[in-house]
């Protein structure tokens, strides 16, 4: 009996080897090689060599020269009918373009999806829903919950490709949602669903039907315990569009953020409340923010953060209490753990706070990624008021980032920050002096206090502290 053939694939970027490595010579990923059998060869006449997929003729016409080149129908947007998702894809969903949506199970990647296949159907064509993880009957009674009846949505449930490919060609819908890539198999390869091979060349097969007849795919892919999207980083690579829905499981916001965009910024985020009736907008993310935040307690400020071309208002926490232990405790949700340990020990050596022995806790609240720099005042100030017992004036915004010598540098954007804390009731914001010259006419109702060191900042608490007295 013939002994079957193994071939070692990198998780990473897919590289195969006919052993196993300790290193990856194509992306430098150590310890990321698996044992699969050897894909099945394809004979001369195959799919791909025929210019087809099942009967579906993907024949090019060859190399055009770009001026007679017509955009068509791929240069055209449709509605998803969610304004959030719009914002984040650029203005609408690109036809013909592939589009993979990752997320932690339970996150709602499915109901997500499900909605817009429900608008899409009605507006846009016929959408074909496949299913490899939920029959027919469980994805009729999430619909039935999202209000999800009418239009040209087909469900399918199905794992194999060939059979999948069959239905396109009888349908012919303008939208296909593969839900999930690692549910999937393609029978002319022997390795399991979900391995490196499979996805890959699943990915590239309705990457050709995507692109050559103009049908839009959404794939939606499972994440692993690091937070990367399960399969060969080349996944990343073959798509147009890669979403992230990010959140917390027992906490109600959903964050939709754009990681890769062929046809729009990378910078949008779209914000969600999950509800029974499914996904719901949230268009003003700062009231939903800054809903509930305590008044006259030490330890929290307001910063006017960018997510894109969006300001949103967001409230970060600090605690200070002094530690038992020999090496206290730093830790941080919602920021960058690093970033935190710098600014701690520029307010231990420029502005002279002792937090060396003290357990140091920072949140940003409602589950948001806060990545910026602009967010460094107003961190210094919550972990200044904490450390001190000092409430920080309501109506007060800090803006600014933290150089090492303790200096408030300048931000972007600082316009339309200003004008976004003013809208929602803020009086008193804090802005680096170096941002003054960027304000072309001082706003109305609001006092405007310019800062070029932590020390200034640090002076002002002295002086609430005296007024305290």
């Amino acid at each position: 009996m013939a002994k079957s053939k193994t071939v070692f694939y990198c998780t990473q970027c897919g590289y195969e080897s006919n052993g196993w490595l300790g290193k990856c010579p194509g992306c430098g990923e150590w310890n990321s090689f698996v044992e699969e059998p050897s894909e099945v060869k394809r004979g001369k006449k195959s799919g791909a060599a025929e210019g087809n997929l099942n009967g579906i003729a993907t024949n090019s016409s060859g190399p055009l020269r770009i001026d007679e080149i017509d955009s068509g129908k791929e240069g055209v947007r449709d509605s998803s009918g969610i304004g959030e998702l719009d914002r984040v894809m650029g203005g609408g969903i690109v036809r013909g373009s592939m589009v993979l949506v990752a997320g932690d199970p339970g996150i709602g990647k499915s109901t997500l999806m499900l909605m817009i296949s429900g608008h899409l159907s009605l507006s846009a064509g016929r959408v074909l829903y496949v299913s490899g993880e939920e029959s027919e009957r469980q994805i009729k009674m999430r619909a039935d919950r999202l209000g999800v009846k009418e239009g040209q949505l087909f469900i399918y449930n199905e794992t194999s490709v060939d059979s999948i490919i069959s239905q396109i060609d009888q349908i012919k819908p303008s939208y296909i949602v593969l839900d999930s890539i690692q549910t999937l198999e393609d029978d002319q390869l022997t390795s399991a669903p979900g391995s490196v091979s499979q996805v890959r060349e699943i990915t590239a097969k309705f990457m050709r039907i995507a692109k050559i007849l103009g049908i839009t795919v959404f794939i939606v892919g499972h994440v692993t315990k690091e937070g990367s999207i399960a399969g060969p980083r080349v996944l990343e690579h073959m798509v147009d569009t890669v979403l992230y829905f990010e959140g917390e499981r027992h906490l109600s916001y959903r964050i939709l953020r754009a990681v890769k965009n062929r046809f729009g910024s990378t910078n949008e985020i779209g914000v969600f409340e999950m509800r029974d009736s499914g996904l719901c907008e949230i268009e003003n993310p700062s009231s939903a923010m800054l809903e509930g935040r305590p008044r006259g307690v030490s330890g929290t400020s307001v910063v006017a953060a960018m997510e894109g071309s969006r300001p949103m208002m967001l409230e970060v926490q600090a605690l200070v209490t002094s530690s038992p232990l020999n090496m206290p405790r730093r830790m941080c949700a919602g920021l960058d753990y690093n970033r935190i340990s710098l600014l701690i020990a520029v307010l231990e050596k420029r502005a002279g706070y002792a937090l060396g022995k003290c357990d140091v806790f920072i949140n940003v609240v409602g589950g948001i990624r806060l990545n910026e720099p602009a967010a460094d005042m107003a961190v210094c100030a919550s972990i200044m008021s904490s450390y001190r017992g000092i409430p920080l004036p309501s109506e007060a915004v800090y803006i600014g980032e933290l150089g090492l010598t303790g200096e408030i540098r300048t931000v972007t954007n600082i316009e339309k920050r200003v004008n976004e804390a003013l809208r929602l009731g803020f009086t008193k914001i804090y802005l680096p002096a170096g941002n003054k010259k960027g304000i072309s006419s001082p706003p109305g109702g609001g006092e405007l206090i310019y800062v070029d060191n932590i020390r200034t900042l640090s002076a002002e608490f002295d002086s609430m502290l005296k007024e305290g007295e």
